[in-house]
């Protein structure tokens, strides 16, 4: 049995390597994560959206997710999902990311 608790927090630690290249913040404190679940074998579901629904490297986001997650030891798979529902806004940001960025 995985301990979903500690992989849920390495998963995030690992989310928050990964930069949108339109802000410079990453896509875990901008809010761009809507979901992750664990299950009981290690497979992993990420939920997930973009700061625009025709963001040039969504591809490329999306292929950083999916290959950082899948090299942490304890997950068997990864399926990154792409949502637009509900549309990102900058409320969903952290307010560490907020500061960051100039929003507050």
């Amino acid at each position: 049995m995985i301990d979903k608790i500690s992989l849920e927090i390495e998963i995030i630690d690992t989310l928050k390597t990964v930069y949108d290249p339109e802000m410079p913040a990453d896509i875990y404190e901008l809010g761009l994560v809507y979901g992750i679940k664990i299950s009981d074998k290690g497979f992993v579901n990420i939920t997930m959206t973009l700061t625009a629904p025709g963001c040039p490297v969504a591809g490329e986001i999306i292929m950083e997710v999916d290959k950082k997650i899948r090299a942490i030891e304890g997950v068997t798979d990864v399926n990154v999902m792409l949502t637009f529902d509900p549309p990102w806004n900058r409320e969903m940001m952290s307010e560490e990311a907020r500061l960051e960025l100039g929003f507050m």
